[in-house]
């Protein structure tokens, strides 16, 4: 506290700035302690009434520590006054007559008590310095009344600026003795005040320090770095809130020197607003919101309101804090209103968007930094589950358009949406913060929408392509190990699991009379096609190519050869393909036609058989005699008993039969589970490099214990699925050999070094081609 006093600078530390005996320092406290509706608690959680008076002698009673009510500047007033006078005292010898209490518009309070004596009513107003000094023609000083001159400015100012610019909120103090009123004057200010309210006469100032909350110098600058502008929005004197904005770091002395930064005071606004020329009066708030750091001081409500829709007219976000019942208007207008949840008004918490619960500053930044790790989630998120998109939906264009065997089913596509990308894509929530989160520019709310662009290009066409060539890798790479290599493959998909892959004799066509006896049926595809016309046990693709019967008339199979066994053939793919005619299994419709006609054939007598005619004779000796006895080196006839044991590639010497339509249908399902796998595995990379928007994953580490759950839970559901005998007959897989499961991790391994390639240039370039076309 300060009596009017010319001393410049301050006391040694423990020693009083106050002269306790001076009359102004009386006349200061009296006025403090009048104009001032604080009260002590006096009464004690057992209901016991505490004597403050006589508690005061107590030397371990700390009235510093005793609870009060009140505004907090009156209760710091009433704690310095209570020490040197009893204030419950002062208050009896000066009952209150009237009160105008202090608000925005004023910045001043006035209350007018009766004095003892039969003396006239005393007049004691409190507030801000310039609005209280503008009221007084006179100052009192070494208990003498003087008429303001220059010495008392200039006093006055020295002593104003050395308590401003340390931060302390100063008050003015100023009274007048009411001459001709009597007690019992009803006193009142409807429609005007009804009694003199100038020619005060000056007492003093009086500071408190009211200290940055823990935390909000950190909080400001953190704002600072995310590029957000935070103004003070203050009542306070420009030099007080300055010093205090200096305080938080809302500026610096720095940038006030360089003109990066200004203080704009409430006459400045004002004066604009009386200007007619909108252009020039948008263009003086232009020059305002220029700078980089503003304190707006010895601003109304009004003025607040028209500070946020100046900077809404430029396209700022603007989020406004109040507690007070005028603030009620900018906290409606802004984008974000924030009211306080202990000081706030009612009217203030109703015209709000939301509740600040301690009043904190620094709680509204870590609100702004949790909800940029909310959004950054929920980005990442989406950008982990829509990467895998690409390789669920491109087995059906190929399949459609190149009409290639399906190489992932539809089962397995709900498999990884709803099975192994669950855990994966829910533990993205619990990913913690990355270490730039407060370092970046506020993002532009109308374009860069948490679905944006570069965010699709990101999942869709860079992840998404490379995973689907690593599913169609993986596809084309079993099929191959099972005999059926990636050439045979196209325009051959939509029958695939309706009859056995056939050879062309003769380019596109299953038979060609041409050509000598065994020509007339078509081989079963795969490496070991051979030729039993030629008795010959070559390894090698069909010399015509491969096809599927794509309908079932006799010459679609076989021409030249009986009508019955061409007809028979044909209908035995229609009705039933899975026809087993002995322990060895089957090799596809014409093999119903081998198990009728062996059986006819060697009941024959030899005269019938000689009978028989060449066409007949070639398919009996196809299907019954030479090619029963050729050692074919691809496939297993049942591919449920046998191909577990060793036909998952064709280098491994295993003695294998002609392949047939099981074993194709095997062979495909083999390949669509290793499809489904490779998913499972390239997502492994994806989740990683999903955690970061910009740093390295190993800067963000693997803290996400949830996360690291996930990456196990899919590997051991995809196994689950794999290698599980009554899943593979629901989900239509097969168990893998484990050499299928690595065909995904190099395509992993890219994807992994792809991102952090893209993210290290975007590091080192901000601002460049990659980061305004990739950064999502």
């Amino acid at each position: 506290a300060l009596g009017f006093i010319s001393h410049p600078g301050r006391p040694p530390d423990g020693e009083p700035f106050y002269n306790k005996d001076s009359a102004a320092f009386q006349r200061l406290l009296q006025v403090a302690t009048l104009c001032n509706n604080a009260e002590y608690l006096t009464k004690n959680e057992d209901g016991s009434f505490i004597d403050l008076k006589a508690e005061m002698q107590n030397p371990l009673f700390n009235v510093l520590k005793q609870p009060a009510t009140g505004d907090a500047s009156e209760q710091g007033l009433l704690k310095l006054v209570q020490p040197l006078n009893d204030a419950l005292e002062t208050r009896a010898q000066y009952p209150k007559l009237f009160e105008i209490k202090f608000n925005s518009t004023n910045k001043w309070q006035l209350s007018i008590h009766k004095q003892p004596g039969g003396r006239p009513p005393l007049l004691v107003l409190k507030g801000a310095p310039e609005r209280v000094l503008d009221k007084c023609t006179s100052y009192f000083s070494k208990g003498q009344v003087g008429n303001k001159n220059a010495a008392f400015e200039e006093t006055y100012t020295k002593s104003y600026e050395d308590l401003g610019g340390r931060g302390e909120r100063v008050l003015g103090f100023a009274y007048k003795e009411l001459s001709g009123f009597k007690d019992d004057f009803k006193f009142s200010q409807k429609p005007k005040p009804n009694f003199p309210m100038d020619d005060l006469t000056f007492i003093g100032l009086m500071s408190l320090i009211d200290p940055p909350r823990e935390g909000v110098p950190e909080a400001v600058t953190k704002c600072n770095r995310a590029r957000i502008k935070v103004y003070m929005v203050t009542g306070d004197h420009p030099i007080t809130a300055a010093a205090i904005a200096k305080q938080v770091n809302i500026v610096s002395q720095e940038n006030l020197d360089s003109g990066r930064a200004t203080v704009v005071k409430g006459d400045d606004i004002r004066s604009w607003m009386e200007i007619a020329d909108p252009v020039e009066q948008r263009a003086k708030w232009d020059w305002a919101l220029d700078h980089d750091q503003i304190v707006w001081a010895r601003v109304s409500p009004a003025h607040k309101l028209l500070i946020v829709e100046n900077c809404q007219r430029r396209g700022e976000i603007v989020a406004v804090t109040g507690d007070g019942v005028n603030d009620a208007p900018a906290l409606k207008k802004g984008d974000i209103g924030i009211a306080m949840g202990i000081a706030g008004k009612d009217v203030s918490k109703e015209a709000a968007d939301m509740i600040l619960m301690d009043d904190n500053f620094a709680s509204i930044v870590n609100g702004v930094e949790e909800g940029r790790l909310i959004f950054d989630n929920l980005k990442k998120s989406i950008a982990y589950t829509l990467s895998s998109n690409i390789p669920e939906i491109a087995p059906f264009l190929c399949y459609i358009t190149a009409k290639l065997p399906l190489p992932l089913s539809t089962v397995l596509i709900l498999c990884v949406d709803l099975g192994t990308d669950m855990v994966p894509a829910i533990s993205m929530a619990y990913e913690e913060k990355e270490a730039d989160i407060m370092d970046r520019p506020p993002r532009n709310a109308k374009t860069d929408r948490l679905v944006n662009f570069r965010l699709i290009s990101f999942a869709y066409f860079q992840i998404g392509m490379i995973q689907a060539l690593a599913g169609f890798f993986t596809y084309m790479l079993v099929l191959n190990d099972y005999g059926y290599t990636p050439s045979i493959l196209m325009n051959n998909g939509l029958k695939w699991l309706d009859s056995s892959l056939m050879c062309t004799l003769n380019g596109d066509s299953m038979s060609d009379t041409a050509q000598g006896v065994g020509r007339y049926m078509p081989k079963e595809c795969g490496y070991g096609c051979a030729d039993p016309g030629a008795g010959t046990n070559a390894e090698g693709i069909c010399a015509g190519g491969c096809s599927l019967p794509i309908d079932y008339s006799p010459n679609a199979y076989m021409a030249g050869s009986s009508p019955f066994l061409a007809s028979l053939t044909s209908v035995s793919a229609t009705v039933d393909p899975f026809i087993e005619f002995n322990v060895d299994g089957f090799r596809g419709p014409g093999n119903f036609v081998c198990n009728r006609d062996c059986a006819t054939y060697t009941a024959m007598s030899a005269t019938e058989k000689a009978a028989l005619s060449t066409d007949d004779q070639a398919s009996f000796a196809y299907f019954c005699g030479q090619s029963a006895d050729y050692g074919f080196t691809r496939g297993f006839a049942d591919p449920d008993r046998v191909a577990p044991a060793g036909a998952y590639y064709w280098w491994n010497g295993a003695p294998q039969t002609m392949p047939n339509l099981k074993y194709q249908t095997a062979a495909l399902e083999y390949a669509q589970t290793a499809y489904f796998i490779t998913i499972i595995i390239v997502q492994w990379a994806d989740l990683l490099i999903a955690k970061t928007r910009k740093l390295s994953i190993f800067e963000q580490g693997m803290g996400n214990d949830f996360m690291n759950f996930g990456l196990i839970f899919e590997t051991v559901l995809g196994a689950t699925l794999c290698y599980t005998p009554a899943f593979n007959s629901v989900f239509g897989t097969r168990p893998l050999h484990v050499l299928h499961w690595f065909s995904g991790v190099p395509w992993s391994i890219l994807i992994f070094t792809y991102d952090e390639m893209r993210k290290a240039l975007i590091r080192q370039n901000p601002g460049g081609w990659l980061d305004r076309w990739t950064y999502w």
